[in-house]
């Protein structure tokens, strides 16, 4: 399942939209098949803060590990983001 994060818009910040982000999208959740994937690409995202990907990335991670698949992670505010996470989660992200 490839999901395009633009769709809950271009700049992800706080922590409150985030949340809200999840639970939006755990109704899609139940359509994802047990071996498949979960990509998310951040291509036309221009500002990912700390606090939206904590509430909405965090714990997808911990639910579905390296099934968990991020692309287009190249833009300075996202990769920093992600590069954060990973070190207070102590989770690796899978990026390709």
């Amino acid at each position: 399942m490839k999901i395009f994060l633009k769709k809950f818009g271009n700049i992800l910040i706080s922590r409150q939209s985030g949340r809200e982000a999840l639970a939006a999208f755990q109704t899609q959740l139940s359509a994802l098949d047990e071996s498949e994937n979960l990509e998310f690409d951040f291509e036309g995202v221009s500002t990912f803060s700390p606090s939206w990907g904590d509430e909405f990335l965090t714990p997808l991670i911990k639910q579905y590990g390296s099934r968990l698949v991020l692309v287009n992670t190249k833009n300075l505010s996202v990769k920093a983001t992600l590069e954060l996470l990973e070190q207070i989660n102590k989770i690796p992200f899978n990026i390709k």
